[in-house]
């Protein structure tokens, strides 16, 4: 019988692998991990998957349950990591205890599947989980394999990383400067701090959408969600399609609301409050509450398909969230990039978006079409909201003339041409057989 072939005797990369603390739900990461895998699968190459929590074709996929960010072994690292300038001895010996588990969480998935190129999707970037950090870079630097490190955050980026006893780890993973990595950043602010902080070259690839297939109409179903909120057809529906975490800055969208003074003022939230705790959905409550405007929180009944729940409760789809909205509200004090903004675009929902720093350098210069606040509402910006939903002419303009530009800027199409390049470039780093 003939042996298969050792990964690293291949000249040309057949199965990719693709590595995340967490490759499910809704989150940014988990997204973008999505339309990757799409285009690489489009152009020949099958996609596997190693995260702490899955929801990927089980033939694909290994589960370790310690890359998780949320477990709660990794959570109590965190707490004696960060906040402090020293580690004790017994938190080094169990950060390397873990890391050779989920190294060998690794070892087994590159056998197991064959895997040709790693893809780390942001595991390399935010020190979320220290220990698989460490297990990637290791695992890299012992094999040579080719790798795409794909990073969305840095932990620069965050102030609750800035203290820490675990900047040599930092420094040594979180990313690493190794010979077979090339190394992948969203936006050009990140690429010039990454060369500058670290001296290491990268190449930008921004977030996606799929441009060239027509969103769908909003139909009864999608219809039943507004009357779900309690907004009949003539009320206005005002969408902030992002987690409850502090830098989304949603008490602007409370006042955008607020502000005007709509009959039923409802602000929509359409994801949970994430992985920074629950203080800031307090205050958004509480702050709502003053401001008179009732804040309906819908992750509960957003699936990846229609559907019902346990409790016999209709589930919708982003999809359906975003075509049951008149207006999206973006006022993020800091984004990576800005999944919302391309979901509304795509989805031609006029938006209120925040001068956020992501969005000047990179989104800005392209010339969308959209309704800016410079970190306050004002209410010219409320005079702004009014003349777009209340004239279907202008409306309309406005978001076929965004549709068209991120078509041309932010497709599927733009991401294959650079991430086939990327690809093609690692192949150079396939190892030869001894």
């Amino acid at each position: 019988m003939a042996q298969k072939a050792s990964p690293c005797a291949r000249t040309r990369i057949r199965n990719i692998g693709i590595v995340s603390t967490r490759i499910a739900g809704t989150d940014g990461v988990s997204l973008e991990i999505r339309k990757w895998a799409q285009v690489l699968e489009r152009n020949g190459y099958p996609c596997f998957y190693l995260a702490g929590e899955l929801n990927t074709p089980p033939e694909r996929s290994l589960l370790a349950e310690r890359a998780h960010f949320l477990h709660p072994e990794i959570l109590e690292l965190q707490e004696d990591l960060f906040g402090k300038h020293t580690r004790g001895r017994a938190t080094s010996g169990r950060i390397h205890e873990i890391k050779d588990e989920l190294k060998d969480a690794l070892y087994e998935f590159r056998e197991r599947f064959e895997i040709d190129l790693l893809v780390p999707e942001n595991a390399l970037a935010i020190p979320l989980n220290i220990p698989f950090g460490l297990a990637l870079a290791e695992f890299v630097a012992e094999t040579g394999i080719p790798t795409l490190a794909h990073h969305h955050d840095f932990s620069w980026e965050r102030d609750r990383f800035l203290i820490t006893g675990c900047q040599d780890l930092l420094d040594a993973a979180f990313p690493p400067d190794l010979p077979t990595i090339h190394h992948v950043v969203i936006n050009t602010l990140a690429a010039e701090q990454l060369s500058h902080r670290r001296g290491i070259s990268n190449t930008v690839v921004p977030n996606v959408y799929d441009f060239a297939t027509e969103p769908p109409e909003c139909d009864e179903y999608c219809r039943s969600l507004r009357r779900r909120i309690g907004l009949d057809d003539d009320d206005i529906m005002v969408l902030q399609p992002t987690r409850v975490v502090p830098r989304k800055w949603i008490e602007r969208s409370i006042e955008i609301v607020r502000y005007m003074r709509l009959p039923k003022p409802i602000l929509v939230i359409s994801h949970a409050a994430g992985d920074e705790g629950d203080e800031y959905n307090e205050r958004i409550r509480e702050y709502a509450r003053t401001m008179g405007v009732r804040v309906v929180s819908i992750d509960h009944l957003i699936a990846p398909e229609r559907g019902v729940n346990g409790n016999g409760e209709r589930l919708y789809t982003i999809a359906d969230v975003y075509l049951a909205a008149d207006l999206v509200t973006y006022p993020s004090g800091y984004e990576g990039f800005g999944n919302a903004f391309l979901e509304a675009v795509y989805f031609r929902r006029p938006i209120v978006v925040n001068r956020y720093s992501i969005y000047i350098a990179d989104i800005k210069p392209k010339g969308f079409d959209v309704i800016e606040i410079e970190g306050f509402a004002t209410h010219r910006a409320i005079d702004r909201i009014w003349e777009v939903l209340r004239d279907q002419e202008r409306r309309e303009r406005m978001v076929q003339t965004n549709y068209e530009i991120a078509r041309r800027h932010f497709s599927y199409e733009v991401l294959e041409q650079k991430l086939m390049h990327l690809v093609r470039c690692c192949e150079g780093h396939l190892m030869q057989p001894d």
